[in-house]
């Protein structure tokens, strides 16, 4: 579920970071007053109440072989409230009768208080019907189901908490900015005819949370992002198609990297494209592997990170991985890993998974989870889990969807490191010992999906579009392609062995249970004793038959004022989910 889009008409209308924003918190709390004053005559009455209200200004503009193909700037100003009835202990929210405590809708634009509370009644009438009939089958559920193992509370009592939105967001970058950008962008990629479909996407974002609630929280934080999206693709001779993505993510212009630095990363987009087509099919293989450190950084996100998610550590539908494994060894002795949604950079990199606050109102923490190995604590949404009853401010979710406890910053660190030159020899060495044919160097990823739900195999599937083998007798490495990383968590994560010592940075956007939300992921590379690799579905289809029209070479780069660089300090990121 995405953003919908008004009216181009409302695009000039204030942005978030103009709202009078005591005006839409005042007309918040005095309706949820007044309707926790009116419900809670009633019977089964509310015990708790809140409204989010999401206020988005989005730009965004695409672009393909140098001209504009799209070009939108509009604001939405959505609306959740959420109704619990029963108590802490027991809700309409328990089990499969999640969603029954959640409604949303769209509030008006302009800050008129009576349109504003109107919309908000609304919405409360609806979801206090709907959460009355989910209590009655939770009831109906408790009698007649066996008892659950984990009977925790279905809500955790928490401080309430103010805040009054004091970060100061960039300006909203210019669409004639933004349009030139795309243009410039999608031009480096018309000169090759090797590649058929080409794309520079531009987004920015910004946005500002109000959240008003029942126990007495008032809090507003605020929030920017601008994304650039590169992606080309081709077609082999074989049928498979190929596609290489370039993400650039910061929060405001003046973060990205300078154009030069973009054209380069493009460029090795066409070189990687070119090579990947003529390069031969990889086959099943299981031996040892070297992961540079955003790869590494998503296969931790993958196999590691969804598993440390709170609210799947309880029901009887998940795997429940490493429930039962607190002040167990679940790693080598020398990684930890801890999730900090209070970064805002990393080693000069500007990180996706940064926020002050999470979508329930809690501040964000920094939550060590797993250290020297042995696991201690989980990700933790207002949703408890037996011996972990509080939020640790993990709480996150897409407008429209109920959060839950999610990853911010994954980050992970060593304490058993080499120079990022020698990992290679380590390599080496290790498929000689192993005598195998060959290792696998996996230069980059694209993205993955995890299964935790205990009907399905415990598995995972990393997806890596820049793959190498590399030969023990000296032979140059020698790329391959159509291949994805497979396996089960408990036995790939035993396998690490070693690390480099520059932790690289991967962001990107999670889609889970409560939606798509900003993450990072960071990791130093990692010498894996054994990973397996599994042969990827393809296509049958030709490349074209009609060759492309020509094109001529882009335009010189050169220093443009109206799109303000930085320093080439953050590095390109891939698009995918990983979930």
């Amino acid at each position: 579920m995405g953003i919908a889009l008004l009216a181009a008409a409302h695009a000039r209308a204030a942005g978030p970071g103009d709202e009078k924003s005591d005006v839409l918190l005042s007309a918040m709390q005095q309706e949820l007053q007044r309707a926790q004053a009116s419900l809670g005559k009633l019977d089964p009455a509310p015990y708790f109440l809140s409204y989010s209200v999401y206020d988005q200004s989005v730009s965004s503009v695409v672009g393909s072989q140098g001209a504009l193909i799209n070009s939108t700037a509009a604001r939405r100003r959505s609306a959740d409230v959420i109704v619990r009835i029963g108590s802490p202990a027991l809700d309409n929210s328990h089990g499969n009768e999640r969603k029954s405590a959640i409604s949303s809708g769209v509030l008006p634009l302009e800050d008129d208080q009576d349109a504003i509370a109107h919309e908000l009644w609304r919405l409360t009438c609806e979801e206090y019907r709907k959460a009355s009939k989910a209590y009655v089958n939770v009831k109906t559920g408790i009698q007649v189901h066996v008892r659950e193992e984990d009977t925790s509370p279905d809500f955790s009592q928490e401080k309430p908490q103010s805040h009054a939105g004091s970060s100061e967001l960039a300006p909203r970058p210019d669409q004639k900015v933004l349009e030139k950008m795309a243009r410039q962008y999608s031009s480096y990629l018309r000169q090759y005819p090797y590649i058929y479909s080409s794309f520079a996407i531009i987004t920015a974002q910004r946005t500002r949370l109000h959240f008003a609630s029942s126990e007495g929280s008032h809090v507003v934080v605020s929030g920017a992002t601008i994304r650039v999206v590169i992606e080309a693709g081709t077609r082999a001779a074989d049928g498979m198609d190929l596609m290489r993505v370039e993400t650039f993510q910061a929060e405001s212009l003046d973060h990205l990297p300078p154009e030069p630095e973009i054209a380069a990363r493009v460029e090795k987009i066409a070189s990687d494209l070119k090579a990947l087509s003529n390069a031969p099919l990889a086959e099943p293989f299981d031996g040892p592997a070297l992961l540079s450190g955003r790869a590494a950084a998503v296969f931790f996100h993958e196999v590691l990170g969804h598993r440390i998610e709170g609210h799947r550590q309880r029901g009887e539908q998940e795997g429940q991985t490493f429930t039962k494994k607190i002040n167990q060894q679940v790693l080598p002795e020398f990684l930890s890993v801890t999730d900090d949604p209070t970064l805002r950079t990393l080693n000069g990199v500007d990180l996706s998974g940064w926020y002050e606050y999470d979508d329930e109102g809690i501040p964000a923490e920094r939550v060590e989870v797993i250290k020297d190995g042995i696991l201690k604590n989980f990700l933790m949404s207002r949703m408890p889990i037996k011996n972990f009853g509080t939020s640790n401010g993990h709480g996150r979710a897409q407008a429209g969807l109920m959060p839950t406890g999610r990853q911010g910053n994954l980050i992970v660190t060593s304490s058993r490191t080499t120079k990022d030159s020698d990992l290679r020899k380590k390599l080496i060495h290790e498929i000689k010992k192993q005598g195998k044919p060959y290792g696998l160097y996996f230069e980059d990823i694209q993205g993955g999906f995890t299964l935790t739900q205990r009907s399905l195999p415990q598995a995972f599937e990393v997806l890596p579009v820049m793959v190498w083998r590399v030969y023990p007798d000296g032979r140059p490495d020698e790329l391959v392609r159509g291949v994805d990383i497979v396996g089960t968590p408990l036995a790939a994560l035993s396998r690490i062995v070693m690390t480099g010592e520059k932790i690289e940075v991967f962001n990107g956007i999670c889609g889970a249970e409560s939606g798509s939300i900003p993450v990072a992921a960071a990791a130093p590379a990692m010498l894996f004793l054994e990973i397996e690799v599994q042969k990827r579905a393809r296509s049958v289809s030709r490349p074209p038959t009609l060759p492309k029209p020509e094109s001529p070479a882009p335009p010189p780069v050169s220093p443009s004022p109206e799109a303000p660089s930085g320093p080439p300090t953050a590095p390109p990121e891939k698009e995918p989910d990983p979930s």
